[in-house]
């Protein structure tokens, strides 16, 4: 496997956030994690990156454990999260809020390649590059969390919630975003309450429940699981 969450626990003071949890991305797949509002979720993306600690299980990336790495290096490694709440910089323009994307890189010439990566992805922000973010709609906000989070070049992308308050339409747009980068070989693992969305663009998928994974396969045996149906899909 590409990326492993294999058995970890995290605890917030004494309060369990997720127990004996397993995650596995294959490269170039994408991956869903299914869950309502408190289950965990943000917490196993959060201890993939290093911002919360694990007690106990290991993380591995590339076949090499990177549980005692420090957030920067593991960015370094490839992987970047859009975070929820997207974490924008409100009062910066779409541009600088972009660039900061890439304050880990080095390489000119690959950071204008990303640039322009981006703006074929969402042409309206090329469009408002002056614009301060805050101006922004919640779904250009959106788009340029992610932009922002592809401008790391990241081998692993990992999106917290990207559907939240945006308007089906717009939700449908991060589905066919969510695909567009995936072909382009860059793994993705996605966090989300909208159950059509993740299941929509996933192969494999993890149902969380008060921390811990009730049920995990591929996109179509989670959507006819009867643990889903009922309380995500309306089934």
């Amino acid at each position: 496997m590409f990326a492993e969450i294999q058995n970890i626990s995290v605890y917030y003071n004494k309060s369990m956030a997720v127990k004996d949890v397993t995650v596995n991305v294959p490269e170039a797949g994408v991956v869903s994690i299914i869950g309502a509002n408190g289950a965990g979720k943000s917490t196993i993306l959060k201890s993939l990156l290093g911002l919360v600690p694990i007690r106990g299980g290991d993380i591995v990336f590339d076949g090499e454990s990177i549980s005692g790495l420090e957030t920067a290096a593991r960015v370094k490694k490839g992987i970047a999260l859009v975070p929820e709440g997207r974490q924008l910089f409100p009062y910066l323009p779409v541009v600088t809020n972009l660039k900061l994307g890439a304050t880990l890189r080095r390489d000119k010439a690959g950071i204008a390649e990303s640039l322009e990566y981006v703006f074929q992805l969402f042409p309206r922000l090329k469009e408002r590059l002056k614009q301060n973010a805050g101006t922004l709609s919640g779904g250009e906000q959106q788009m340029l969390a992610i932009g922002r989070g592809l401008m790391a070049a990241p081998r692993l992308l990992c999106l917290d919630e990207p559907s939240v308050g945006l308007a089906p339409i717009v939700v449908e747009q991060v589905g066919e975003v969510i695909k567009d980068i995936n072909k382009r070989g860059i793994s993705v693992l996605l966090v989300e309450q909208n159950a059509h969305l993740a299941l929509g663009v996933c192969q494999t998928g993890y149902v969380l429940e008060v921390g811990q994974v009730v049920f995990s396969g591929d996109a179509e045996a989670i959507r006819c699981s009867e643990i889903v149906r009922k309380a995500y899909l309306g089934g």
